[in-house]
């Protein structure tokens, strides 16, 4: 359920240009976006679990902080990784 070195690696190299570029914002949003639908998985086998889907919600809104960031400095970055992530349609 959790992410692997590996994977986190992947996603930064995918999103954030390089896989030691962690602080990159693209690579934190992609990063957040793989942990919400783990994390989302989870919660559809697992109804009551209230810890954890206060957990999801937390990182949604921290996803969606760094995605107004994103938005107000760099526009067309923004409009990449919304298409790249499939996260609005």
């Amino acid at each position: 359920m959790s992410i692997t070195k590996e994977k986190k690696a992947t996603i930064f190299a995918q999103y954030g240009g390089s896989a030691t570029n962690t602080g990159s914002i693209e690579g934190q949003i992609a990063l957040l976006t793989e942990r919400i639908l783990d994390i989302s998985n989870h919660l559809k086998v697992n109804k009551k679990d209230f810890a954890t889907q206060r957990g999801l919600m937390r990182l949604v809104g921290q996803r969606k902080r760094l995605l107004a960031y994103l938005q107000k400095t760099n526009l067309q970055g923004y409009r990449a990784l919304i298409e790249k992530l499939g996260l609005r349609k």
